[in-house]
């Protein structure tokens, strides 16, 4: 609008390039020539250290290309695979989902609001901002490290999605040799895969360096909890509460509050020993149904305190008693069979809760607080209550901190490292075509002789590289959307 206008059109540019700005359709970017003397004396700073660490980045961006070529060939196959089948397989939750993270069986494809929380886009954006802001550090540093004329470093925002780039001279990238230019183009993927690997070792070191702050292996600290978690009420879950066990499974951190929460889901639900005197005292005449699944229900469905238990003894194999669930649970031991029951020739049973499939009865102790007895799915647990496994030594200390630090190393890690392994990728437009077309000057200039060819082969690669990436991303978001 402000181009179409005779009066204002002038003005406006001349305001865009003052301030270095630019703008186009879905694109915004800033360039400054402001950091040039830092970046300079970064490149000059222990020119062999430099030499050698840029020499160790284009080796490493050299396999990263070829090896990107293979990861994106796997996962292309694995997401074909799982076209075919009835329905696609949902992907594992507890690894980031986010627009490209790298577990250990490929790359998944999320889109911000669809399968990334809406509550972690603060740190989604962040990590791209400063993975991308390291990425082209590195391209900078090497290019003035290798003579080539640094114009100026710039963001730029498209659609969404934050980013950074450096301006070199072009004359100068030309004239330089090939290995030259890869110790340039290589740079960026280099920097990324440092910054991915110093955010794995301080998530890793975390417990120690925040030793003098929090304390761990004490239990899972809860630190919020959904509105419409089912652990929420009276007798349920708050912030700050410890939770130091599920079931007669032990919980030292939040990797132990998940693992039991998963072996609960895929074991039978536990009993619970009580003496036959006691089953007699607290059971009383209920009516007993089945439900559609074949389960057994014998308590009023309003009942907020009272669960239908089966037993078994020798003369009736297959009994239900509906009893109120605190009394039986609270100072019994859990059992499977009767057997575990048997102490000092008392007569008990092994009472375990009727409840529907999927469903199970978890008590989780958070001491000094009365025990919490959770009815329904362990995942509905798992995914409405966030806990951290560091303790806060002084009640000053924010208990959000350290989970602040840990997710955004995860996110660093995962972003980071697909920065990474996407710009390997030989694909127009990205750092793996300048790495490509370097490397095949480097390496083929004696066997084909004629840069036409040369030219001509690179080209071939690019396609099937940017062919093979493509494929990749439609593919993958066909695969978030559809879900």
């Amino acid at each position: 609008v402000l181009q179409s206008s005779n009066s204002l059109k002038a003005s406006y540019e001349d305001w865009l390039m003052t301030y270095g700005l630019s703008v186009s359709p879905f694109h915004i970017r800033w360039q400054t020539a402001v950091l040039n003397r830092q970046f300079y004396n970064w490149g000059r700073w222990k020119p062999r250290f430099l030499y050698l660490w840029f020499s160790i980045g284009m080796v490493f961006g050299i396999v990263a290309m070829f090896g990107s070529v293979i990861l994106l060939g796997k996962t292309l196959m694995q997401t074909l695979t799982q076209m075919l089948t009835e329905a696609p397989k949902a992907q594992n939750d507890r690894m980031l989902q986010v627009v490209v993270s790298i577990p250990s069986s490929g790359l998944f494809w999320g889109v911000p609001g669809v399968n990334l929380p809406v509550s972690q886009l603060t740190y989604f954006f962040s990590a791209i901002l400063i993975s991308g802001v390291i990425h082209e550090v590195g391209h900078g540093v090497a290019a003035i490290r290798e003579q080539v004329r640094f114009n100026g470093f710039g963001i730029f925002i498209f659609i969404v999605y934050p980013g950074a780039f450096v301006d070199l001279f072009t004359t100068h990238l030309q004239l330089i040799s090939p290995v030259q230019q890869l110790r340039i183009f290589c740079a960026g993927v280099w920097h990324n895969f440092v910054l991915g690997v110093a955010s794995f070792i301080v998530l890793l070191l975390l417990p120690a360096i925040l030793f003098p702050f929090y304390y761990t292996g004490v239990g899972a600290l809860v630190t919020e909890v959904a509105e419409d978690s089912p652990a929420n009420g009276p007798r349920g879950l708050f912030v700050g509460d410890l939770v130091t066990n599920l079931q007669d499974c032990p919980v030292y951190s939040v990797e132990d509050w998940n693992s039991c929460l998963e072996d609960i889901s895929e074991k039978s639900q536990v009993g619970y020993c009580i003496s036959a005197a006691t089953l007699q005292q607290l059971s009383f005449p209920a009516r007993v149904y089945r439900r559609l699944d074949g389960t057994v229900e014998c308590c009023s469905n309003n009942s907020l305190t009272d669960i239908c238990f089966s037993y078994s003894n020798n003369l009736d194999s297959h009994r239900h008693a509906c009893l109120p669930a605190r009394k039986v649970i609270e100072a019994s031991k859990v059992c499977r069979t009767n057997v575990d029951c048997q102490k000092d020739s008392v007569p008990s049973f092994c009472v375990t809760p009727s409840l529907e499939n999927q469903t199970r009865l978890i008590r989780v102790k958070h001491p000094p607080h009365i025990d919490m007895l959770y009815v329904g799915h362990p995942m509905h647990l798992q995914y409405t209550v966030s806990l951290s496994s560091f303790v806060p030594r002084q009640n000053f200390l924010s208990i959000d901190l350290p989970v602040v630090i840990e997710t955004f190393c995860k996110y660093l890690i995962s972003l980071s490292g697909a920065l990474a392994v996407i710009n390997a990728v030989p694909c127009f437009a990205l750092d793996g075509q300048w790495i490509l077309n370097s490397f095949l000057e480097a390496t083929l200039s004696s066997v084909i002789v004629e840069k036409q060819s040369r030219e001509l082969v690179g080209f071939l690669i690019l396609l099937a590289g940017s062919a093979l990436l493509a494929a990749n991303v439609a593919l993958g978001l066909w695969m978030v959307t559809a879900r």
